[in-house]
């Protein structure tokens, strides 16, 4: 843990040792790099990697002429702390974003801060998801947290611009003014261009709403996995086609924040659909496969935007003579699950969520229509950037460059293992912390919240579906495996991630300057610190609060579920705020004064017996209105100091607390007399 403390405590205090230059010297000016970067977007949802269910032209185009990497794969896999990696081309446990929620430190070393000392222009535009603002970048306007389908609010360092349209088209066309409008065409640049889509909830935009309206997509063959021979964590997760699908998700509820022009497309082409659902009333496996349908069709409709606005990109390059001499890189922060194992998500080491699409195209150094089946992860795209530009490659980036595989060298020492390790327990679908090595044929995991391990074949079992640890016969290969992966933790400096695992959410409560209790707890318990993602609020009058202390107008102090269930007690632009959300339907109570600022006080909120909504400043009343109880579990888990998944209320400012936060607390009922003294006790 020391290189994680030290990242925490002493970041940007020295610039590291530089490993040799560049692979092979060069003649002429270095090549732009036009990063495209999408959201949760599967391999297996791209026609170049095979895909049975939709057709990508323009990333086929991408295939056709350049590389695609078969064995490209994340290290942590979720959508924060894959970004970090790619910035800083080192793991989670290094550049301290762990997990969602964490914000990136920007002090510390990143690929386009390098770049930008190089010389090179860099801009990022889209989706960012690290909580911090962005730096290195000459250029920046990005979404803020996960960002909506329609209608973005960005954020620039000159403020908030509002923007109306769909999201997909219009991070497309600001990149695009950026390169003729904003760009010094003498120097090089990197062009970060990060999407929303296809992120949940997964809202096509109006050029696709009736896509695939008269197909019947093909079901994965795993969609009703029984996970009867898979670790216990498979069969307790909260993230099933079956079950945890939100009325947004499958757009049984519109989006928020329509025009009247945008709600009439949207009308036309879901009404009929819903009507005929629920005139159906589907039970059992049916309603299953209805429910496959409704999410596979909305989220391949969104990346048929993707892929239409990669054609715009490549369209322009070609034009403005830029296509010769610029490097186009395409992935995303992770895979995802297309219905295998019955699931939407990610997180798990399993293949579909591990592996990561990694096309690239560089004219005149690439062979097009090329494969290339190393073991690579996107712990390799930080250095990649700067061997493309010439620019030393930092001693303490912990990847390699992808040059050499690039122009079909592979060098002799090349991987054989890859190393990943999954934290964000507790966490949104309640997937428990894992770690693991994974070759060209096997797969090694480890549970250690469990205490439980998983073998995989994965020529023989390519599905996953097969454990054999302990079978008889894989002795030697489990114990060859676990070598490796000790092999692998000494190499990254994660050693004994077990013991690390509890010092990582103290740094993470340091980083925050938080303090809170850490006791196991039943759900009859009456106080719950912090309560677990099994919480079922439902139906009942409950009180949440924390003592807090803000530096600042606008934040989340905590949060639970999203845009279908949920709560949320935050501040907006200074005055405390207490939104409850069910079906959809958002109801809300604020303050009429500012919470004081740089001092210690106790904010909470009551859904009380009458389904009423009251807000309390230590312990007294200054806000109340009529409510709603939750009509169902939130499908997404207990949120501290932000709300980083879908958003339960409409927040105008930073998703981050400023400043900090303790005790946080949720009591069943509405705590009086003796109980509130307790309840307000620090």
């Amino acid at each position: 843990m020391r290189s994680l403390l030290l990242t925490f405590i002493l970041p940007g205090l020295f610039l590291p040792a530089c490993q040799e230059p560049a692979t092979s010297p060069e003649s002429g000016p270095p090549p732009n790099i036009l990063f495209i970067f999408t959201d949760d977007h599967a391999s297996h949802a791209i026609s170049a990697y095979g895909s049975k269910i939709n057709r990508t032209p323009n990333l086929d185009r991408l295939a056709d002429e350049g590389l695609l990497f078969r064995n490209a794969f994340c290290t942590n896999s979720i959508c924060g702390p894959s970004r970090a990696v790619i910035l800083t081309g080192k793991h989670s446990h290094h550049n301290g974003l762990l997990r969602n929620g964490f914000a990136f430190d920007g002090n510390q070393q990143t690929a386009p801060k390098i770049l930008q000392q190089a010389g090179y222009q860099t801009a990022m535009i889209g989706k960012w998801h690290l909580s911090s603002d962005p730096t290195g970048f000459d250029f920046w306007k990005v979404l803020i947290g996960q960002g909506p389908y329609y209608n973005p609010v960005l954020k620039t360092p000159n403020g908030k611009e509002k923007h109306e349209g769909y999201t997909t088209d219009i991070l497309t066309d600001l990149a695009l003014d950026w390169l003729q409008n904003n760009r010094n065409p003498k120097q090089p640049f990197l062009l970060m261009l990060q999407q929303k889509a296809p992120h949940r909830s997964w809202y096509p935009g109006p050029d696709h709403l009736n896509l695939y309206d008269d197909v019947e997509i093909p079901e994965p063959e795993t969609l009703f996995d029984d996970y009867s021979q898979r670790a216990s964590g498979a069969a307790k997760q909260s993230m099933s086609v079956a079950h945890h699908l939100s009325d947004h998700d499958l757009k049984l509820s519109p989006p928020r924040g329509l025009t009247p022009e945008q709600r009439e497309l949207w009308d036309q082409a879901y009404g009929p659909k819903n009507a005929a659902f629920r005139q159906a009333n589907l039970t059992g496996k049916e309603r299953v496969r209805w429910n496959y349908q409704r999410y596979i069709k909305d989220y391949l409709r969104c990346v048929a935007s993707v892929d239409d606005n990669i054609g715009r990109v490549l369209n322009y390059l070609d034009e403005h003579g830029l296509a010769e001499n610029t490097v186009v890189i395409y992935s995303s922060d992770q895979g995802f699950y297309l219905g295998d194992h019955g699931w939407y998500d990610k997180r798990w080491m399993y293949e579909e969520s591990l592996r990561m699409p990694l096309l690239v195209r560089w004219p005149g150094h690439i062979s097009p229509n090329s494969e290339n089946r190393d073991l690579v992860q996107n712990l390799d795209f930080a250095q990649t950037f700067l061997d493309l530009a010439r620019v030393d490659i930092p001693e303490d980036m912990q990847g390699h460059s992808l040059v050499p595989l690039l122009r079909g060298q592979r060098p002799g020492d090349w991987r054989k293992s890859i190393y990943y390790h999954y934290w964000e327990y507790p966490g949104v679908h309640d997937v428990p912390r894992h770690f693991g090595v994974r070759t060209h044929r096997h797969k090694l995991i480890h549970y250690y919240q469990l205490e439980e391990w998983e073998l995989f074949d994965l020529k023989e079992d390519p599905n996953e579906m097969h454990n054999l640890y302990g079978s008889p016969g894989t002795e030697a290969l489990t114990e060859k495996l676990k070598q490796e992966l000790s092999r692998l933790q000494k190499l990254y400096g994660d050693e004994n991630p077990e013991a690390s695992a509890a010092e990582v959410e103290q740094a993470w409560l340091r980083s925050w300057g938080a303090v809170t209790e850490t006791r196991k707890i039943a759900e009859g318990d009456d106080f719950l610190s912090p309560p677990p993602n099994g919480l079922q609020p439902r139906g009942k009058a409950f009180t949440v609060g924390a003592w807090c202390k803000a530096e600042g107008p606008n934040g989340v102090l905590l949060a639970m579920g999203g845009e279908t269930h949920g709560f949320s007690l935050y501040l907006q632009d200074g005055k405390p705020t207490f939104a409850v959300r069910t079906h959809g339907e958002l109801v809300q109570v604020q303050a009429l004064k500012s919470l004081p600022l740089e001092s210690w006080v106790h904010l909470a909120g009551v859904l009380d017996r009458d389904g009423n909504l009251r807000l309390w400043v230590q312990g007294r009343e200054v806000a109340s209105g009529p409510g709603l109880f939750l009509a169902a579990k939130p499908a997404e888990g207990w949120s501290l100091g932000n709300d980083p998944e879908t958003p339960v209320a409409p927040y105008a400012g930073s998703l981050n607390w400023p400043g900090e936060w303790q005790h946080p607390r949720l009591y069943w009922g509405i705590p009086e007399g003796e109980e509130l003294e307790a309840w307000l006790k620090p």
